[in-house]
Formats: C-alpha cells, sequence, structure tokens
C-alpha cells in the first residue's frame, strides 16, 4: 500500500524506548512503524534526523473558559497554543465557562461554542456540585471523560465546592472518574493584602492538601468510586496515596510543569503571575515531588492551563487571579528540568502522554504505535531559547516563564497525520470511549 506520509527519526520515542524509526501513517492513523532505513511507499517523507519524535501530547486538565469567560480565553485560542506546544488532545475543565458544564444542557453549550474552532482534539470533563448528583449519570452517558469536584472554593460562585457528604453522593451516583481539588477550607487562612508572596504560600498551607487527600480518599474507599487527585503541590500527601493504593483503591494523581519547575524562593514579591492554588512550594517540596513521578507515585503531568484577563492578574496576592497559562511551554519546561535529572524522553513522554490519556482512557492517543492516532510531535531537544510572551498562543500574553530559557524546541506537530499549522482547525470533539 502507498501511505500518505512517513517520518523518520534517529530519536522516535516508542513504548519500547527511543530508537531509529519510521513511522507510517494511512488514513489518520499509524499504519505501520519500520526500521529508519526501510523502503517505504509513501506519498510524502519527512527524515527529522536527530530531531526526536514524540507522540502528540495529551492534556486532561486545561481551562478553555468559552463560553461566558471568552475574554479569558477561548477554544481557537487555547488549542492552538497547545498544538504549538506538541499537544494535540486536551480536556476542558467544566468550569470557568459559563454555563457551567454540569448537566446535559450546559455540555451541549459547550460543545456547540467549541466546534469549527479547534486546532486539536478536545474532550470534556462535567462538574460535581451541591445537588446536581442526580445529573451526572445522563452527563456521563452524554460523553464527559468523568467529574471535577473542590472541596473548596473554586473561585467563581457558579461552581460552588462539595462537603464530605455531598462528594460521597456525587461517587455513589454514577461508576465514573472523580477528578478531585483537593484542599481543606478548614486550614486555609484568609491570605493578607500583600505583595509578599510568601504569606500567600502561608495562608493554604500542605497541610491543607493533606487533609483534603485524605477526605477524598475516604470517600473513594466508602464508595469503591475511581480517584484522581488534581494538581498535587504538597509533596507531603504522598504517601497517603501510595498506602491507599496500596490498600486497592483506586486512586491517581497529577502535578503540573509550574510545580516542578518553579519554587517558592524564586517568586518575586508582587509577582502575581506566579498565583496558583495551590500554590507553588518550597525547593525541597519540588525534589520530593519528582521523586514520587520517578517512583510511579504521582503518573500524570498536565498543565491546569488556567488563563484570565491581564487586569485579573493586577493587585497583590490575595485579589489576583489563582491561575498559570502554560499548556504551550509545559513540555520544553519540563524537559529542561528532567533531563537536568537524568530522566529521558521516555519518561516524559509517559508522563505528559501516554499517562494523561490512560487516565481518561484513551488508548489510541499518546503513543506511537499501530492503530494509534497519528499524532506527531517533532520535538528538538537539545535546542534552547529565551520565553518570549508575544511569541505564546493563548489569548494574552501573561506567564511566570517570560524570560526563562528553556530546552526543547517544537518544531512541527501533526494532528491525525496533517500537520497543524494555526489556520485550518481540524480538531475533533472527543466523547468517552473516543476510538
Amino acid at each position: 500500500m502507498a501511505f500518505d506520509l512517513v517520518v523518520r527519526s534517529r530519536r522516535a520515542v516508542t513504548p519500547d524506548g527511543v530508537r531509529p524509526a519510521a513511522v507510517a501513517v494511512a488514513a489518520g492513523r499509524i499504519a505501520h512503524i519500520a526500521a529508519h532505513g526501510d523502503p517505504l511507499d509513501t506519498r510524502a517523507e519527512l527524515d527529522l534526523g536527530d530531531v526526536a519524535l514524540l507522540p502528540g501530547l495529551v492534556d486532561s486538565h486545561v481551562h478553555v473558559n468559552e463560553p461566558g469567560r471568552t475574554e479569558w480565553e477561548g477554544f481557537a485560542t487555547a488549542t492552538r497554543a497547545a498544538a504549538a506546544g506538541g499537544v494535540t488532545t486536551i480536556v476542558d475543565m467544566p468550569l470557568n465557562s459559563v454555563p457551567p458544564t454540569v448537566d446535559v444542557e450546559a455540555l451541549a453549550v459547550k460543545r456547540r461554542a467549541a466546534a469549527g474552532q479547534c486546532h486539536v482534539d478536545v474532550g470534556f470533563w462535567g462538574g460535581a456540585v451541591p445537588g446536581n448528583a442526580g445529573e451526572l449519570r445522563a452527563l456521563h452517558d452524554a460523553g464527559v471523560f468523568g467529574f471535577k469536584a473542590f472541596l473548596v472554593d473554586s473561585g467563581v460562585p457558579e461552581f460552588p465546592p462539595l462537603d464530605p457528604a455531598g462528594l460521597d453522593d456525587a461517587m455513589r451516583a454514577v461508576d465514573a472518574l472523580f477528578a478531585v481539588h483537593a484542599e481543606d477550607a478548614g486550614r486555609l487562612a484568609a491570605a493578607p493584602r500583600s505583595a509578599a508572596y510568601a504569606d500567600f504560600v502561608a495562608s493554604r498551607p500542605p497541610d491543607a492538601e493533606v487533609d483534603a487527600v485524605a477526605t477524598a480518599i475516604a470517600a473513594a474507599r466508602a464508595t469503591a468510586a475511581r480517584l484522581h487527585i488534581l494538581h498535587l503541590s504538597s509533596a507531603r500527601a504522598v504517601p497517603q496515596i501510595a498506602a491507599a493504593r496500596a490498600d486497592g483503591i483506586r486512586v491517581t494523581a497529577e502535578t503540573c510543569p509550574h510545580y516542578l519547575t518553579l519554587t517558592a524562593e524564586d517568586v518575586p514579591d508582587g509577582a502575581t503571575e506566579f498565583k496558583c492554588c495551590p500554590p507553588i512550594r518550597d525547593a525541597a517540596n519540588q525534589e520530593a515531588l519528582w521523586r514520587a513521578l520517578a517512583a510511579g507515585l504521582v503518573a500524570v503531568v498536565v498543565s491546569d492551563h488556567s488563563p484570565c484577563t491581564p487586569e485579573l492578574k493586577r493587585g497583590d496576592f490575595a485579589s489576583a487571579w489563582g491561575g498559570i497559562a502554560s499548556v504551550q511551554l509545559g513540555l520544553p519546561a519540563v524537559w529542561t528540568r528532567a533531563r537536568a535529572r537524568g530522566h529521558s524522553l521516555a519518561d516524559v513522554v509517559r508522563w505528559m502522554a501516554t499517562g494523561p490519556a490512560d487516565l481518561v482512557h484513551l488508548p489510541h492517543k499518546g503513543r506511537l504505535v499501530v492503530g494509534a492516532d497519528a499524532d506527531l510531535v517533532a520535538f528538538d531537544p537539545e535546542e534552547q531559547f529565551v520565553v518570549d510572551p508575544a511569541a505564546l498562543h493563548h489569548r494574552h500574553p501573561v506567564t511566570p516563564y517570560a524570560g526563562q530559557r528553556l530546552t526543547g524546541v517544537v518544531r512541527r506537530t501533526w494532528l491525525r497525520g496533517t500537520e497543524v499549522t494555526g489556520d485550518d482547525p481540524r480538531g475533533r470533539l472527543l466523547v468517552r470511549g473516543s476510538r
């Protein structure tokens, strides 16, 4: 047969490791993986040389915010930024859009808003909020990948938190994946109106995460639900996650590039572009997170891309919006720190592509295997660049990475074998169980 495209690389990142290979594409899928030099009948061919060939990353934690807060971010800009960062699949969180995705009608509104705008494939989370347990089964049947819940104020009034009884009710309502923002409201203090980052961090201490993770695990134990801990920032919560898994509880955890690459010691006073919840913590905690990642106790690294308008980032650490926009920068940020610790590109692919795909049950995403979608990334792992906010594709050029020198440049991205240019949105809207 004549393939549509063959991409050759001396560093293809496959499930068997990094090796020379030729990846052949037909009808949007990987049809064959051959030795690097094998002759193949193809309509188009590209040899990347020593530039690495990765599967497209999967980011299961992205806030697109459209509709309702499209001035913060939208599907066109978020997915263009994702593709520029080597991400070919995102799963959109149920807030901060209006309406939030808490029932079937709201999901339909979200899908209509996304239609025809997406440069990468997009799936959707549903939301679990007080009073909507009766909506969850229908929403799950409509194709959401699981349900996000907060145990603390979400920051927007239309998405209130669950108390422990409410989380238990939601988990009993449907057999689904529950992704929990785990901070304990009783442990949080009011952030003082202060320019000092240390004051903000002190208002959201590690014990707030430790206690909330324990609450979520208790609910999963009582209901046999699948539990995923979102954006883990405190390594002190890792031992109880490990113990719960040893007891047979179905619990997983993610962390984010900013927790692995930025430290509290380096946050300048007044630099609210670094504000996120839970917060960026100290260097010792960061090293413990890297150890948890290496041990497989934290298995997923995703962006928690949470942008807003520049105006909402102004002020002090009490009043500024808490969120970091980084979907375009996650791969080079993580690779820069991972390679310095002796990790390989295969490790990064496992954390940022295969792991998130497995979390949301997309077996045809995030891996270079025959039958998978031909979502491909040409990534130069030695090239360096300095982050210029003006070169970012998300809606507002606000980033804590501004001016940082990172290693690793995304050269090209393909979605199902077609190069993503940013001009012709070809992304599909995915539902749970998509093949």
